[in-house]
């Protein structure tokens, strides 16, 4: 993903995945730890839209958004495993199983900033 500007103090941060994904645990605490206010957003409670899939696919790649390496991706059929392959059919996929999606999606101010956690880069985001 590309180098993003560092997320000014006002913005508006939502941090979306499952609260039980360690990778997402890890981010949460990690923002916890650094005084980062944030809403967070349960794939599993609040759904996942299209909508909202095609924000992020705006800012980051389909091959980013699509964890082809969980056991949610494992587990599907072939048939929406080559739905994954078009952004159309990913959308789908995502919507009916947002297990797929990697995560976390830390968007900030409307705009994906990082998918999945790494200390170093949150560090240059915040």
């Amino acid at each position: 993903m590309a180098a993003k500007k560092p997320v000014s103090a006002a913005a508006t941060v939502i941090v979306y995945g499952i609260p039980n994904c360690d990778t997402v645990k890890k981010a949460r605490t990690w923002l916890d730890d650094h005084g980062i206010a944030y809403e967070f957003h349960d794939y599993k409670k609040a759904g996942v839209s299209e909508a909202l899939l095609r924000g992020f696919l705006q800012d980051v790649a389909l091959d980013t958004l699509v964890n082809r390496r969980g056991q949610t991706y494992r587990a599907l059929t072939d048939a929406q495993k080559a739905a994954t392959q078009s952004e159309a059919g990913a959308i789908g996929v995502m919507v009916d199983k947002p297990s797929v999606i990697k995560r976390p999606v830390v968007v900030a101010d409307g705009r994906v900033q990082a998918v999945g956690f790494s200390a170093d880069h949150y560090e240059t985001l915040f």
